[in-house]
């Protein structure tokens, strides 16, 4: 059998293979997205609509995911290095169902609590899906088939909250039991199709519990110097995203007095504006600037971006500000695929596991600073009339990244 033939044979699994993935990440977003509308309400109820105390309990419940990130990542990561990506990735989501399950026949607060930990747990998957992504793709296709990923956000941005308050006007337990039927179609179908991506020869040798865990995972990223600036890049991008979700709502009601179903509205345009550029642009960027100059393009859009947004004193210049912002989409595809290339492929999902982390991290870190900053310049409004400020810090903080991308962000040789 010929080369070719053999290629042809495998090209039909990969593009299944890529459309599962596709789902499953759409599944982490989604599960991220309906608690937006929905969890806040339900604590509420718990709480014998007591809105301060769910204030509490809901700060508590975000930093508990964040937390669960951070800290089950490089586990499932290392664990698909060891045994394979197609098991990992099967349990994660079948664990998504159970979870949803739980969240949705909750008889307390306790219980709503626990089922908040089993998603932080299982939507950490996402580090095992980009390692999939890295085996079944060549290097120089890798930023588009990321930002296909990618793109599976901004869906989930614009499902996730739509479905929940649709859904959660009947029962604000339907979405998560819809959530769970989604998830566990999306299991059979895996486990039925999903072929594996890491053949035996390709795996770990063993299982370094030493580098299972957050710590071991950045210290992974600082052994290779080359991914320690990449790493450090992506971490203030991720903090700098954490902006929106943590105050937009109240941002945009304060400043601009829009109700839900305005607010529904400009959530849907900025999903959409982003799927646009992570489906139709990443590839034709890249093969023309390279991976660098998406990274860089991306960075600087994003920049630019939250500076409108945060100085935007009518409401149509924060809408006009939107296809602007959405340039942003280029910069994560990019820098995945610069990472990406400077490990072997026992490494993929380690070094996924350590992008998880980070991204924990900023979840962890994210909410409070720029709720306490948001909170800050309103009580202070008379004074100082910037209520966009911590949409400026994020804005700052892109521009520290682009500046850091212009030094580190360099072309590599794939392993």
């Amino acid at each position: 059998m010929s080369p070719a033939d053999i290629n042809a044979m495998a090209a039909p699994p990969r593009t299944a293979a890529l459309g599962f993935i596709f789902a499953s990440a759409l599944m982490n977003s989604v599960s991220f997205g309906i608690m937006i509308p929905i969890l806040p309400n339900l604590i509420k109820q718990f709480v014998h609509g007591d809105t301060a105390a769910a204030s509490e309990w809901n700060v508590l419940f975000a930093a508990t995911w964040g937390a669960m990130q951070f800290l089950c990542g490089p586990i499932l990561g290392m664990l698909s290095d060891r045994y394979g990506r197609r098991p990992v990735l099967l349990i994660s989501i079948f664990g998504l169902f159970v979870d949803f399950m739980f969240m949705a026949l909750a008889p307390s607060l306790a219980w709503l609590y626990v089922g908040r930990i089993l998603n932080g747990i299982t939507a950490a998957s996402f580090s095992t899906a980009n390692a999939y992504v890295a085996d079944i793709t060549p290097p120089e296709r890798r930023a588009r088939n990321f930002g296909l990923i990618g793109s599976a956000f901004g869906f989930g941005f614009m499902i996730g909250p739509t479905l929940g308050g649709l859904l959660g006007e009947i029962s604000l337990r339907l979405p998560f039991l819809v959530a769970a039927g989604l998830c566990l179609l999306n299991g059979i179908y895996g486990l039925l199709v999903l072929p594996e991506s890491l053949t035996v020869e390709r795996r770990a040798k063993t299982l370094d519990w030493a580098r299972a865990n957050p710590i071991g995972s950045l210290v992974f990223v600082k052994e290779r110097g080359d991914l320690l600036g990449l790493a450090s890049v992506g971490f203030l991008f991720q903090i700098a995203y954490n902006v929106l979700p943590s105050i937009f709502v109240l941002y945009a009601g304060f400043r601009y007095g829009w109700t839900p179903a305005i607010l529904g509205m400009t959530l849907l345009g900025t999903g959409a504006c982003q799927i646009v550029v992570q489906t139709l642009l990443v590839g034709p960027a890249v093969k023309r600037f390279g991976e660098r100059g998406a990274v860089l393009t991306g960075a600087l859009f994003g920049a630019i971006g939250f500076l409108l947004f945060g100085l935007a004193s009518k409401p149509w210049m924060y809408v006009a500000s939107i296809p602007v912002f959405a340039m942003i989409g280029l910069m994560q595809p990019g820098l995945m695929g610069l990472m990406t290339r400077r490990v072997g492929p026992q490494f993929q999902g380690q070094l996924q596991g350590a992008n998880q982390s980070l991204q924990g991290i900023a979840s962890i870190l994210g909410p409070p600073l720029f709720g306490l900053t948001f909170a800050w310049a309103v009580r202070h409004e008379q004074t100082l009339h910037m209520p966009g400020l911590p949409i400026l810090i994020s804005s700052g903080l892109l521009l520290l990244a682009l500046l850091l991308s212009v030094r580190v962000a360099r072309p590599a040789v794939a392993l």
